[in-house]
């Protein structure tokens, strides 16, 4: 025990006398593990933000909805022709899905209406659906005010709907939405509810889901039918479509998670049938994104570990270079020590102490940088948009979200340890291996 304490004194005052040498000596190793930590926070955030909005899909859904097939997009001297197409789910379509599936535990059909909301002199383009109340909890949707639509809504075809986050926001600033009336082309309904801000709003989110849900209208699907009627006309910069669609979109909540890549299959062929080569209809499975993005984030974790070793190699290589180089220094003084009695043991533990202390020390201080920057930029980045001179190239919504794991911190310090160990060895082996009696005669 004495000989350890001994032998870690002589290698932590051989490193003070080389303080700026020991320091740099240590970069590699910090902006090592630093690296390794920032970038594997970095992927977790991502990726667990990824998951997030798959998971808010609700992974036991199957939606199948309707879509402009390929052939209706007719283009004519640039400009798209106005007429008006029929395409997509069908009231039958709907009606087989239930017979096809009576252990569902919920079938929810949407349907699009309308081309326009307005209130004074506010407008927007429609993104009206009409549904049934079991949509808040298939499409797992939380409410900020107000209340969702119920069966007695459904049965009376009242004139009311939920509207989205957004659409508060910008037809109700600074007002209080509930009890007042939004126009949908000519139909006024009245706002009966607010649903909560869904984090699917733009980029891959709104993508995967098809539209932004924060700017939803949801009305009962039985006044939608009685009031609107089954034609959709859009009119946007100049453009104009007229679409017939019956049902716009079914979601299809599976009874298990288990059954859904099943009932999945089944869903397809039973579509495909009825809509050979399913060119006007599209499904969207979020239990199957859901495992393609777990397999994408394995993936990224594993190219992550790879740089990571690239990074703490050459933080060791410089270990390694500049203890060679402290070998050729002190090749008197480690004569003089084997001329005391020091075995080759005692002088590979003082090389390998001084190594391991770099090493660790710099394994450590990595670890807290790393942590700072990840935390840092999870901050720091949504503000950049209010940057002066900056500001203008990033994104208003920009963000990069960051998950530290313990995983990485740990690991990191760990091989950052080993690292300066394993590169110690042959550097303390080559003095070791020095005869006493050269070694005293070396100037």
């Amino acid at each position: 025990m004495t000989f350890l304490i001994e032998t870690i004194k002589l290698g932590l005052a051989n490193l003070r006398l080389q303080m700026l040498r020991s320091i740099l000596t240590a970069l590699g190793i910090i902006f090592g593990v630093a690296a390794v930590i920032t970038m594997v926070s970095i992927g977790e955030g991502s990726t667990a933000e990824a998951l997030a909005q798959i998971e808010r899909l609700g992974a036991k859904n199957i939606i199948v909805r309707s879509q402009r097939p390929p052939e209706s997009q007719d283009v004519a001297g640039g400009q798209q022709r106005s007429r008006s197409l029929s395409y997509g789910l069908t009231r039958e379509d709907l009606r087989v899905v239930e017979m096809n599936f009576p252990d569902a535990e919920a079938i929810v059909p949407l349907k699009e209406v309308g081309g326009q909301v307005l209130r004074g002199q506010k407008r927007q383009v429609s993104q009206t659906i009409g549904t049934t109340p079991q949509l808040m909890d298939a499409a797992r949707l939380t409410l900020a005010r107000g209340r969702y639509l119920n069966e007695r809504d459904m049965e009376e075809r009242a004139l009311v709907c939920v509207i989205g986050a957004e659409v508060a926001k910008e037809m109700f600033f600074l007002e209080d939405p509930l009890g007042e009336t939004l126009r949908v082309d000519e139909t006024p309904l009245q706002v009966i509810g607010v649903l909560g801000g869904v984090g699917l709003s733009g980029g891959a989110g709104a993508t995967r889901v098809g539209r932004d849900i924060n700017l939803d209208i949801h009305v009962p699907i039985t006044s939608a039918r009685a009031v609107f009627g089954d034609t959709v006309v859009k009119r946007e910069s100049g453009s104009f479509q007229m679409s017939e669609i019956q049902v716009s979109e079914i979601y299809l909540v599976a009874p298990t998670r288990e059954r859904v890549i099943d009932d999945a299959a089944n869903l397809r062929r039973l579509m495909d049938q009825r809509h050979p080569g399913m060119e006007d209809l599209g499904m969207i499975v979020p239990y199957e994104l859901l495992e393609t993005a777990r397999k994408e984030a394995l993936t990224g974790q594993w190219i992550s570990g790879a740089i990571a070793a690239i990074s703490l190699l050459v933080g060791g290589i410089g270990i390694m270079n500049i203890m060679l180089a402290s070998v050729t220094e002190r090749t008197r003084e480690i004569g003089i020590r084997r001329a005391l009695g020091a075995t080759r043991r005692h002088i590979v533990a003082q090389f390998l102490v001084e190594t391991g202390v770099l090493s660790s020390i710099g394994g450590l201080i990595g670890v807290v940088l790393g942590l700072s920057l990840s935390v840092g930029l999870n901050v720091l980045v949504p503000l950049l948009p209010q940057a002066p001179l900056v500001g203008k190239h990033f994104p208003a919504d920009a963000s990069l979200p960051t998950l530290v794991s313990a995983w990485s911190v740990v690991v990191a310090f760990l091989v950052a340890a080993a690292t300066g160990l394993v590169f110690g060895i042959y550097p303390a082996r080559k003095a070791a291996a020095q005869d006493p009696i050269v070694a005293l005669r070396h100037d």
